[in-house]
């Protein structure tokens, strides 16, 4: 009985890894706060910076050697995806010009999930 159910979660962790999904529940919705925290940092100058090369619903001065960031959640439903652009866009797109925001530890993982929960209200 034992052996059973550790090779059906051996067999369930396989298929997620082969498909690239995640055993992780989904989270339907972000909290405000951490809408509010990722707003924050993709606005600072200092830190995200993400209005020096992108057009934002709001913001100052933006730049516009981005895309727009638009209709982020329809563009990036698999946002496994969104966060590995973050974290190194440079592992898709070798000549980006996008600052790899993880690898560099420009930002945390935590702030990365932040940043795409304010992006997904774009």
């Amino acid at each position: 009985m034992r052996n059973t159910a550790r090779h059906a979660t051996i067999a369930l962790s396989l298929a997620a890894l082969f498909t690239g999904a995640s055993l992780m529940p989904q989270v339907a919705s972000a909290s405000a706060e951490s809408v509010a925290k990722g707003k924050a940092i993709a606005w600072n100058r200092k830190q995200g910076n993400c209005l020096a090369c992108h057009v934002m619903a709001g913001g100052e001065s933006p730049g516009t050697i981005g895309p727009p960031l638009v209709a982020m959640k329809s563009r990036f439903p698999d946002r496994k995806k969104l966060f590995n652009q973050i974290y190194d866009a440079t592992k898709s797109n070798p000549e980006t010009r996008m600052p790899p925001f993880g690898t560099h530890k420009i930002l945390s993982n935590a702030q990365i999930e932040a940043v795409i929960d304010y992006l997904y209200t774009l």
